[in-house]
């Protein structure tokens, strides 16, 4: 964990924010028990607030909860991971598809800076800094769809693959394709080209899963 330092307004906000943080890091990995008495104290927080942060987590599909066995960062099977990325797959492809006409330079320079920031973390290793970045770089993009709702649906799907993302990101081979990839698609985007874009965000996807299906059936 991130030693604590300045907290936003609430401890509750405060936990919620590292302990996403933690598994979206890789720090604490798909299937790790979270131990809330050793954490609370690590955080120098009451149960209380952990408590909260936990749940509004399982809502998010990071943690799952069990009876007398208590929370733990979710563990996806490949079948699992392989149906949240199709369906990503599809509803993506329609945000990128109806994002593209409204694109202006406001959009594409938020897209840009949200891809250096993607190349500096990559660059440095830096896994959680990089997801948060490539985080800001999609949905700089679906956001320009003006379909919420949608938007709402595509960050939920995010969400419950969080903790993987970290194990790809883990990879300096992997790093280097998303930054490739992301500039690729980038580039048809400013050339207007919708279905140039799905196919290099296609190509995204499908590296990620069939590296992940390696690691977690191996």
């Amino acid at each position: 964990m991130a030693e604590v330092g300045s907290r936003p307004p609430t401890a509750q906000q405060f936990v919620l924010g590292e302990v996403r943080r933690a598994i979206t890091s890789g720090e604490l990995r798909p299937g790790t028990a979270i131990r809330q008495e050793a954490l609370a104290g690590r955080l120098e927080v009451s149960r209380v607030p952990l408590r909260e942060a936990l749940k509004t987590l399982e809502g998010e599909g990071l943690v799952t909860y069990r009876a007398h066995r208590g929370y733990r960062v979710v563990e996806l099977s490949m079948a699992d991971l392989r149906e949240v990325y199709r369906l990503r797959e599809i509803l993506e492809a329609e945000a990128v598809r109806a994002a593209v006409p409204l694109l202006d330079e406001a959009v594409l320079g938020r897209l840009e800076a949200a891809q250096a920031e993607v190349e500096r973390a990559a660059g440095e290793g830096a896994v959680a800094v990089m997801a948060g970045a490539n985080r800001r770089f999609h949905f700089a993009l679906f956001e320009a769809a003006a379909m919420p709702r949608l938007v709402r649906i595509i960050g939920t799907l995010w969400d419950s693959t969080d903790a993987y993302r970290s194990l790809y990101y883990a990879g300096d081979q992997n790093r280097r394709h998303v930054v490739a990839e992301h500039r690729a698609a980038l580039a048809a985007l400013r050339a207007g080209d919708a279905e140039g874009a799905v196919r290099w965000f296609d190509r995204h996807r499908a590296a990620a899963v069939e590296t992940l299906a390696g690691q977690i059936e191996a």
